[in-house]
């Protein structure tokens, strides 16, 4: 394997779980603060989408994949799940 695929491939790695981690976080925890302020609850659950879609993005740009690709529809993955209980 030549290095530069390992290159790319520890990267995205460390970029999947660098963004990962706070867009589903955050996806879950606008749950609980909805409960008192739907507003900020909103804003978090769309915070969380943006992060995911960033991720997805970097990892594209990564392997210089265009981003108008259906691997988008993974970034928003966690705001559409926490959606159903937030709405």
């Amino acid at each position: 394997m030549k290095i530069e695929t390992v290159q790319r491939w520890v990267a995205s790695v460390i970029l999947i779980h660098v963004g990962s981690v706070p867009a589903v976080s955050l996806a879950v925890y606008s749950l609980g603060i909805a409960e008192n302020d739907h507003g900020k609850g909103v804003g978090l659950w769309i915070m969380s989408g943006v992060i995911g879609l960033l991720t997805v993005a970097g990892v594209l740009a990564i392997f210089q994949r265009s981003l108008l690709s259906p691997w988008m529809v993974l970034g928003v993955a966690p705001t559409a799940v926490t959606g159903f209980w937030l709405f």
